[in-house]
């Protein structure tokens, strides 16, 4: 029987900065594993933001102002080519993966409004290994960004911070957690789509409680997922 990792749909953004209201997209990649992680099509796009490249997020993803100016596409277009990419993928039944999905998916929601495409509302279905990996393995100690997870089990990543780069090996850690928690993850991609609605909301609610007791009364952790 397929199950929900044998075909995985990839996606990641490299962007101006951090906030999903305000950052643009500087480049981004959506792919296709096999069941063997293998990648057997993608689509890489170099955007033109429209806006100066901060030096900080050079500093993670090499991309500059005027290599983006000079060879990047436009926006507009760019962003209705990922759309329209995503929804391909996701209107057959195949999973996306995206690390941190609720960054990716809503600055591209952002996106897609600042330039009149029509944006992916309600995306589904999606697969987030940040999410995976702190429900199967909750007490782990230290950070888990994609690098350090990926590591953990055992995924190679070359390149960090290359949107390819960065969205296959998000791919490749779903598919090593989900073999390695078959009890816990074995169940239809619909449902473990909502399983991770809740998981999300169950995270951001202990964070935010652990933030208030250890550092800020007024914290505030937003739990939405994969939209925010």
């Amino acid at each position: 029987m397929k199950q929900w990792h044998d075909e995985l749909g990839v996606f990641d953004l490299e962007t101006t900065g951090v906030d999903i209201d305000s950052a643009r997209i500087v480049s981004a990649h959506v792919g296709l594993l096999d069941a063997d992680g293998a990648l057997v099509e993608h689509l890489d796009w170099l955007v033109n933001p429209g806006v100066p490249i901060p030096d900080a997020a050079t500093a993670v993803h090499g991309i500059t102002t005027a290599r983006a100016t000079a060879e990047g596409r436009d926006a507009r277009d760019a962003v209705t080519e990922i759309v329209a990419a995503l929804r391909g993928l996701l209107a057959t039944g195949i999973p996306v993966v995206a690390y941190n999905a609720p960054y990716d998916f809503s600055l591209l929601h952002r996106e897609a409004l600042r330039h009149g495409v029509e944006p992916l509302n309600d995306p589904a279905p999606i697969i987030d290994p940040l999410v995976l990996d702190k429900a199967v393995d909750k007490y782990r100690k230290g950070k888990r960004t994609l690098e350090l997870t990926a590591g953990h089990y055992g995924v190679s990543l070359v390149g960090a911070h290359e949107a390819g780069a960065d969205a296959v090996a998000a791919g490749r850690v779903a598919q090593a957690i989900a073999r390695r928690y078959p009890d816990e993850l074995g169940v239809a991609v619909d449902e473990l789509h909502r399983m991770q609605v809740q998981w999300c909301r169950t995270q951001a609610e202990d964070f935010q409680s652990y933030m208030r007791r250890v550092k800020d009364p007024a914290f505030v952790a937003v739990g939405a997922w994969p939209l925010r």
